[in-house]
């Protein structure tokens, strides 16, 4: 698709990769929308937070498992055919959310919805730079990014008021409707492209030399462990210890959702020029906002200036870390190392919400702010005491 001396997409580019950018939405949205729905999914199946919220560890733990195997099973699918079939399996495990029957029925239908979202993050980004001329493939992953990261701020808001106009299933229906649509758009839209080069294990052994990149490999393992110690059951945290009425959740949850697209754009505008100082600081951001978050709801005022800062910390790590393997993976090994940034980071999700619906079960919701400070303040240290070093050492700090 090469394009010579024009400095705007064509329609040609711009119409696939807006659909892309929408799935990118959609699955971002599916995996984080049963946070917004805990209570009445517990509700209805008759489980209790830690129980109900094992279907974010779950899927998370899947996630985890199937990135790396199905991504060699797909490197080797043209990239059309096996877009076509990714929306198709998210599509068949939304209906199978919507109408489960029982709590384990529900399991299964996420674990299939699972199986999609493994090969989706792995070849989402190859996709958008592929379908546009080079000169602009960091342009067109930004744009997916961008996708995923209003998926905080409509999407997960979004779900949890149909969910409350309609019900949960119908949300989970929602859902499923809209991927069915981008699949027939994007029938008709999508370029033929080749897949991509096929993955090979022994590329491994090289990324597992480099320190810093398996610096960020613990981090990125102990930050969302603590993030998703509170995160995942933030809604029945506001409802029960907050003492908010429903609307006033979905209110902070919107806000929480901006704060955190703020974050992306701070990052993305100043994480050049300040890169010393963002991987430490976006971790000490979210530890302090888990500290403080139980004595916050005394006020409402308080409570959304933490939520604000725990947005704008969540969001720019994500930006930070992907930003820092680039800059210290070799190009042929990139790949791989985000595929393996993103299992390691959903094991942190869902290890994380196991640790919080234990702590809900065992000591009391309140407490799972503490929890996770406890856990990001071990992110933080390594990152301070051997991350840091690491990165000093091999001047990308």
């Amino acid at each position: 698709m090469a394009r010579k001396n024009t400095s705007a997409l064509t329609p040609r580019e711009l119409l696939p990769l807006l659909g892309i950018t929408v799935s990118a939405f959609i699955f971002n949205t599916s995996e984080f929308m049963p946070v917004g729905l805990l209570t009445d999914i517990g509700a209805t199946f008759g489980t209790d937070e830690g129980t109900t919220g094992l279907i974010v560890s779950v899927y998370a733990w899947a996630v985890m498992i199937l990135s790396v195997p199905l991504m060699m099973l797909a490197s080797r699918i043209p990239f059309k055919p096996l877009i076509v079939l990714v929306l198709g399996v998210f599509c068949a495990g939304q209906l199978l959310s919507a109408i489960a029957a029982t709590y384990g029925m529900l399991v299964v239908a996420r674990l299939v919805v699972a199986c999609a979202h493994s090969v989706f993050w792995a070849i989402a980004a190859p996709i958008a730079a592929r379908l546009v001329d080079p000169q602009h493939g960091a342009l067109a992953v930004s744009v997916v990014v961008a996708g995923s990261a209003l998926a905080m701020v409509v999407g997960l808001p979004l779900g949890r008021v149909i969910g409350l106009l309609l019900g949960w299933r119908q949300t989970f229906a929602c859902v499923g409707a809209v991927s069915f649509a981008v699949l027939l758009y994007l029938l008709f839209v999508f370029p033929r492209l080749e897949g991509a080069a096929a993955f090979k294990l022994n590329q491994l052994p090289s990324i597992f030399k480099n320190k810093v990149l398996v610096g960020v490999f613990v981090v990125t393992a102990l930050y969302p462990m603590g993030y998703y110690t509170c995160y995942s059951y933030i809604e029945p945290f506001l409802l029960q210890i907050g003492w908010m009425g429903e609307d006033a959740v979905t209110v902070v949850l919107v806000v929480f959702g901006i704060a955190g697209l703020l974050g992306s754009a701070v990052c993305t505008r100043f994480y050049s020029a300040k890169s010393s100082f963002f991987p430490c600081a976006v971790i000490a951001g979210v530890a302090f906002s888990l500290a403080v978050l139980r004595p916050s709801v005394a006020a409402l005022p308080l409570l959304i200036a933490v939520c604000v800062l725990w947005g704008v910390s969540g969001s720019g790590y994500n930006i930070v870390y992907q930003a820092k393997i680039i800059e210290v993976a070799d190009e042929s090994e990139q790949t791989v190392a985000m595929a393996m940034f993103s299992g390691i980071f959903n094991l942190g999700i869902g290890t994380g919400s196991f640790i919080g619906g234990s702590v809900c079960t065992y000591l009391g919701l309140q407490y799972v702010g503490f929890f996770g400070c406890a856990i990001a303040m071990v992110a933080l240290a390594y990152c301070v005491f051997v991350l840091v070093p690491r990165m000093r050492r091999r001047r990308v700090y």
